[in-house]
């Protein structure tokens, strides 16, 4: 667990060294204008909604007594589900909306690692299908994150436990994140039931990619280039560990 938490971080360093070698930033260009689009709308709906929670659970509060601490609770837990909220529906929609761009690019690179240089052919039904199973694993995925999700939320508005549950949800993101990178590689290779026993079996190569996702999105810039080289580093981690599969 430890040592693939090591491998998918560094395997940023790695993703970055293929893409300059190969020259492929220009893969960056349309999922970045996408994460930015799609980044602002989530944003400000966000931004329009961060009163009304406070807000609703003051109203329904009947007492005056704990009005003032109701409040005080209502904002934080509004600013967590908005901002958690906010990250699960942006992580998940880019997924689905970069597919047709981030298979070739997944492909390209798999390729790329096992010395073959002939041109790769797409056909309107090979993408169609990927945006099914996209769309299929991505709504799978957000359900259980949610599930898994709410009860840490409410975890952690009891003070003593809000720091574990801020590191757990942060973790099951990240999980889900990197499972979202990593398929675009298994998708080559495997069922829908399959991908999710592999990527279960290597949790900590998912986890450490998505962590790295998350934190490159909190950055701001890193909406530009943080879907391209996460799953760019994905497919190196996730090759490597298919081939040890076959063998």
């Amino acid at each position: 667990m430890i040592r693939e938490i090591w491998d998918g971080l560094s395997s940023y360093l790695r993703a970055i060294v293929v893409i300059s070698r190969l020259r492929l930033w220009s893969y960056v260009l349309i999922p970045g204008l996408l994460s930015i689009v799609l980044g602002a709308v989530v944003i400000a709906a966000a931004w329009s909604l961060s009163d009304d929670i406070g807000g609703t659970l003051t109203r329904l509060w009947p007492w005056e007594w704990g009005a003032q601490v109701v409040d005080s609770i209502g904002q934080v837990l509004g600013g967590l589900v908005l901002l958690i909220g906010g990250l699960l529906v942006f992580k998940h929609l880019i997924l689905i909306l970069s597919g047709p761009f981030m298979s070739p690019l997944s492909e390209k690179i798999e390729r790329h690692l096992a010395g073959y240089d002939e041109p790769m052919h797409f056909s309107p039904t090979e993408m169609l299908q990927q945006f099914g199973r996209s769309v299929v694993l991505g709504g799978r995925n957000a359900v259980l994150e949610i599930l898994l999700t709410i009860p840490l939320l409410i975890l952690g508005l009891v003070p003593v436990f809000a720091p574990l549950a801020t590191v757990l949800i942060f973790l099951v993101q990240s999980y889900y994140a990197g499972f979202g990178n990593m398929d675009f590689t298994l998708e080559r290779h495997f069922m829908v039931c399959d991908s999710i026993r592999f990527v279960r079996r290597h949790r900590g190569v998912a986890i450490a990619n998505g962590a790295v996702y998350l934190l490159l999105l909190l950055t701001g810039l890193g909406f530009l280039i943080a879907l391209p080289l996460a799953v760019v580093a994905a497919t190196i981690e996730t090759v490597k560990r298919l081939e040890t599969t076959v063998e």
